[in-house]
């Protein structure tokens, strides 16, 4: 009997571990992405992760920044943000697409342990539902200024339209985001070279906007607000991993469209982001006069006025609600997939039950439908500026031990780890930094250590994230990063070109082929496991013993 007749016939074949297997091997949810499913090329899998960006909130965020505190302000402000976002993304983009695991599985094994990640995997669903909710804001004003639905009505079809693209996983995805993409381009920078083109002057009077303070001139705490404000999107890289961690093997003879692929749709989604904001402010600037301070960080009204100077007016708002309503589309997808999958993964771990994802991308939009009810757009710049502390210690955390700790210092293991059985429940070098950073920060932001030191919260994240976690490791002597060393399996987990190996292995508990990286040897029976059967062991019955070796 072969292998595939033997998963078919097997009793197990409608028990719930063989239904969460059958969910989970869609697009592997929650696991290694194995060789056989990854017949993407590189330039694809950019692409992909690269339509994912086409979100609108780019454009309010830039435009919020500008309009408080002027364009040159809001420019430092936005290029300071992209060089940070641009140096954590790298070596968290390089793990993902080099062993094809998503951004929790890289956080386990880089100082936060098995459970100590649910933490960050919080942090990350909630970045998901808060940008939903702005992108799904973003829309209902599209579809009330173009169509007549008021907003509320607006919320719920922006949140509702998603659910059938989502459930899909990536293969609906990849389609939707490579076919839309030159649509989008189009829309987004052809009223801008208009402008520039035929009307110079709105460049100059771009450069020379002051902001609401009237001052002029670069200012420190102006520019370390907008740069808190903007680094909320420092999380953005976990979506982007989600795309990358079906990269195909790396190799002499695809390196270089491999890395080209990996620095664009890695951490250079930042250079299109910071354009963006960019072209926010000025599109404000242009509008200010026309629609007010209020309306100007719309990009419905930032896009139809740009429209308007450039066609018949006859087509204006038509191509505006399409511009906006195409870039809802392709983010929200990527947000509501991504959501679910920090949601479901935490979820499972807690309780060793694996309840669906479809459960978690409903419950994903229900919280981004409340913010959107409870009009977040109107105090936008609030809710990021105080949960971009939390992206940045736990994003600055994680890249910090890969630079620092696994290649520098080299006391966290080089290759990651994600098993159940071969981490220690908790990693202080992570969890620790993640919290100090984060906590006092927070405070920083909320005036507590006062006025003075408010702006500085998103440096203080990022400083003391990139101090306590290496000195958390030398302290800890990276003990606590592996529980174990061996996964009693003889073949390497890597091939000699350094990639995943692509040798596969039967489940004992779930009657189904994975490849090495994916499976450890069963502590009761001469088998292998796959690491999600791990993590629904209720008693432990698979999960291998502490090496006493390993601390």
């Amino acid at each position: 009997m072969s292998a595939t007749e033997s998963r078919l016939t097997s009793p197990e074949a409608n028990s719930p571990t063989s239904q969460a297997t059958k969910e989970t091997l869609e697009d592997y949810t929650l696991r290694f992405a194995p060789r056989s499913y990854r017949r993407w090329t590189p330039m694809v899998v950019a692409t992909t992760a690269l339509g994912g960006i086409a979100y609108m909130a780019d454009f309010s965020i830039g435009a919020g920044i500008g309009l408080a505190h002027g364009t040159g302000n809001a420019l430092v402000a936005i290029a300071v943000a992209a060089v940070v976002i641009f140096i954590t993304g790298f070596p968290l983009a390089y793990y993902g697409a080099r062993y094809n695991i998503d951004l929790d599985l890289i956080t386990r094994g880089s100082g936060f342990g098995y459970y100590g990640s649910v933490l960050t995997s919080v942090i990350f669903a909630s970045f998901t539902f808060i940008f939903f909710a702005l992108e799904g804001s973003i829309m209902a004003q599209g579809l009330k200024l173009g169509l007549g639905l008021p907003l509320w009505l607006g919320y719920a079809v922006s949140t509702l339209m998603v659910i059938p693209l989502v459930i899909y996983g990536m293969k609906a995805l990849s389609k939707l985001q490579v076919w839309t993409t030159p649509v989008w381009l189009v829309l987004m920078v052809a009223p801008l070279v208009y402008l520039i083109s035929t009307d110079p002057g709105t460049v100059d009077r771009f450069l020379s906007y002051a902001g609401t303070d009237g001052e002029g001139g670069i200012n420190t705490a102006s520019v370390l607000l907008g740069a808190g404000v903007c680094l909320s999107l420092i999380a953005q890289i976990g979506e982007q991993i989600d795309y990358l961690r079906f990269m195909p093997p790396k190799t002499e003879a695809n390196k270089r469209s491999w890395w080209t692929a990996v620095i664009m749709a890695g951490p250079g989604w930042v250079v299109l982001g910071a354009l963006k904001q960019a072209i926010g402010v000025f599109l404000a600037v242009y509008i200010l006069a026309k629609v007010g301070p209020e309306a100007a960080p719309e990009p419905i009204q930032q896009f139809r006025s740009a429209f308007d100077a450039m066609m018949p007016s006859w087509l204006v708002l038509p191509l505006a609600v399409a511009l906006v309503v195409i870039s809802q589309i392709k983010i929200n997808v990527t947000n509501a997939y991504s959501g679910s999958l920090a949601w479901t993964n935490s979820f499972t771990r807690v309780t060793r039950h694996y309840p669906g994802r479809m459960v978690f991308v409903l419950v994903n939009l229900g919280f981004a439908l409340a913010l959107m009810e409870a009009d977040m757009f109107s105090f936008l710049n609030s809710i990021l500026g105080f949960y971009s502390n939390c992206a940045i210690a736990w994003i600055v955390t994680v890249a910090t031990d890969i630079g620092i700790n696994k290649y520098l210092l080299k006391l966290s293991p080089l290759q990651p780890e994600f098993r159940r059985g071969m981490l220690y429940a908790v990693n202080p070098v992570g969890v620790v930094a993640f919290v100090a950073a984060s906590g006092l920060s927070i405070a920083m932001y909320f005036h507590a250590l006062g006025d003075t030191l408010q702006p500085y919260s998103p440096v203080a994240a990022a400083v003391i994230a990139f101090a306590l976690t290496p000195l958390m490791a030398i302290v800890t002597k990276g003990k606590y990063y592996l529980r174990r060393t061996d996964d009693g399996i003889d073949e390497p987990l890597l091939d000699t070109d350094g990639n995943p190996s692509a040798t596969t292995y039967g489940c004992h508990v779930c009657h189904q082929a994975y490849e090495r990286p994916d499976l450890a040897a069963c502590q009761t029976h001469d088998a292998h496991v796959c690491s999600l059967c791990l993590s629904t062991d209720k008693v432990g019955d698979h999960v291998l013993p502490a090496q006493p070796s390993a601390a």
